[in-house]
């Protein structure tokens, strides 16, 4: 059940981030572009993921806190699968082809090379 609660904890700091996040890249970026932000978000989501692993396989803090808490919690409500697909097909229906296709290959490109290099951060700056 602690787990539970883990979670719970997490995700509710995750969507604060998140929307934190949100106002504060509507302000400083004035664009209307809401897939351009997603895509920010789940590109930092995707580095600190993998570099959470690496500390799971590490041990060097609780692997119940870093996997429910972190990944579950923070960063599965800081990151998300829901808006990407919502905006790729708002893209879509507003014949924005070339946008929609150019987000989807970013996406999935920018977010595994970022996941990638967060497990591998440590090696590259030491």
């Amino acid at each position: 059940m602690s787990n539970f609660f883990l979670v719970a904890l997490g995700g509710s700091i995750g969507a604060s981030t998140r929307y934190f996040f949100y106002l504060i890249s509507k302000n400083l970026l004035s664009t209307s572009n809401l897939f351009i932000n997603t895509l920010i978000v789940n590109i930092i989501g995707s580095f600190l993921i993998g570099y959470l692993i690496v500390l799971l396989e590490n041990k060097s803090l609780s692997q119940d806190f870093i996997k429910y808490f972190f990944i579950i919690g923070v960063l599965g409500s800081f990151t998300t699968f829901s808006a990407f697909s919502l905006e790729t097909i708002d893209l879509l229906v507003n014949k924005k082809i070339l946008i929609a296709f150019f987000y989807i290959f970013s996406s999935l490109f920018l977010c595994l090379l970022f996941t990638f290099i967060g497990l591998n951060f440590n090696k590259l700056i030491n």
